[in-house]
């Protein structure tokens, strides 16, 4: 009885972490709600939808790594919420790219113009500074334990080896990634969602 009063805090904490990514997937959400009714002014259109995606991505990106540097009780707990959240934004975050490598994917693919795709970027740069600022102003609060102590948000290497090695091993990956991204548009959407978190928790493991 005692173990499990010990652990109960540590299971608060994390339900309160994830309640709140998922509170920011919500709001996101509701966000694009409202902006896709302003469908008049298609660049600006497209800017707030891409803005809200990266917001969305990196606010849960900063929460979860920091869930995944505590001791979990199962040491494939880090995965599952991998796959989860892949899964959520998968579903959430259809029709933006989230990521400066597939907006120059698609403007050198033709697929999208060099205006609107230097937009996009800029919706991300914006979002991704903003989003820092915004879980950093929440850690602040000190609302759990997880969130007390030197939160800097520094950027790190979560590979944990030299340079030339992590180099090598998020192109093999951002390759791997996103050649399945294409050969994967004709299977069907809601198998194509399962897929590719289930291929991101793959990377991530290996």
């Amino acid at each position: 009885m005692s173990a499990l009063r010990g652990l109960w805090p540590d299971v608060r904490d994390t339900c309160a972490s994830l309640g709140l990514m998922l509170s920011l997937v919500l709001l996101t959400g509701l966000a694009r709600v409202i902006a896709r009714r302003q469908r008049h002014r298609p660049v600006a259109h497209a800017f707030v939808l891409e803005f809200l995606a990266t917001f969305q991505l990196c606010c849960c990106t900063h929460e979860l790594q920091l869930l995944s540097e505590q001791d979990p009780a199962h040491p494939t707990w880090a995965l599952t919420l991998i796959y989860f959240f892949s899964l959520v934004h998968g579903l959430t975050l259809a029709g933006t790219f989230n990521n400066p490598c597939g907006v120059m994917m698609q403007m050198m693919l033709g697929g999208l113009s060099p205006e609107m795709g230097a937009m996009r970027l800029l919706a991300q740069l914006l979002s991704a500074l903003c989003s820092r600022y915004c879980i950093g102003a929440l850690w602040g609060l000190g609302l759990i334990k997880y969130h007390v102590g030197d939160r800097t948000l520094a950027c790190r290497s979560p590979i944990h080896v030299d340079l030339p090695r992590a180099v090598v091993t998020e192109a093999v990956c951002s390759f791997i990634f996103h050649s399945a991204l294409l050969h994967s548009q004709d299977v069907r959407a809601k198998l194509r969602v399962h897929l590719l978190a289930a291929l991101i928790t793959f990377l991530v493991y290996a």
